[in-house]
């Protein structure tokens, strides 16, 4: 991972309760562009940030995960195919504030998150309140969320949290393959993706409008 220019590794101590250097400045220091900012949250072997970058040049794609054994699969494929707009960040997601300055970032993927479905888990789901609350603090007003999933549970738990804060769905699926067959953008394949296609388990698609302005509370409430 170190060998590679495009991988961020930052120490603990240099980002927990501390901005990081790029904060505010992704756009003129490091991609050297305007192009919108996207991100993929717990992005595991990286390959929905290489295949988003493949298929949109116009964007910048940020993988970001804190095991660095996993990602160093899609930093290494992205190297070998001199994608320009992509990079890998390695961090707890819980520190992106530290990272991206308020509406920084444009879009945001979550791609087969652990659904922690325990209720007292509340808290550590990726599309639930808590961390939309965090997102809710880089992105863009409006900017999009978008939620893929083998898990059911998770998928009508997200659709539940969308309605009771009245944010505005784009496209919902409870399977997607049969709903938007042929679609490129949404056809890009994780290894695990793979594994539950195979075992005939269909995939849901979730993706909304989040607010800067309005916070964000659980369906239990």
């Amino acid at each position: 991972m170190k060998g590679y220019d495009h991988v961020i590794e930052p120490p603990f101590e240099d980002i927990f309760n501390k901005d990081h250097e790029l904060k505010g400045k992704w756009h003129l220091s490091w991609f050297e562009n305007e192009n919108p900012i996207v991100l993929e949250l717990g992005c595991g072997r990286g390959e929905y940030t290489v295949g988003l970058s493949e298929h949109y040049p116009g964007k910048n794609f940020i993988g970001i995960d804190i095991k660095g054994a996993r990602m160093w699969k899609g930093a290494k494929d992205s190297f070998l195919k001199s994608i320009p707009n992509v990079t890998f960040l390695r961090t707890r997601i819980e520190f992106i504030t530290s990272f991206f300055a308020p509406g920084e970032v444009n879009e945001i993927w979550i791609t087969f998150p652990d659904p922690q479905l325990k209720r007292k888990r509340e808290k550590k789901r990726l599309p639930g309140p808590y961390f939309l609350n965090i997102y809710r603090n880089i992105l863009k007003d409006n900017g999009i969320i978008h939620l893929k999933t083998d898990n059911r549970e998770l998928y009508e738990y997200t659709l539940r949290v969308v309605k009771k804060n009245d944010l505005e769905i784009v496209t919902s699926s409870a399977d997607l393959y049969s709903d938007l067959p042929g679609d490129p953008l949404l056809s890009i394949r994780t290894h695990y993706e793979n594994k539950f296609l195979a075992q005939g388990i269909p995939i849901k698609y979730l993706s909304f409008r989040l607010k800067n302005d309005k916070e964000i509370l659980s369906p239990e409430e």
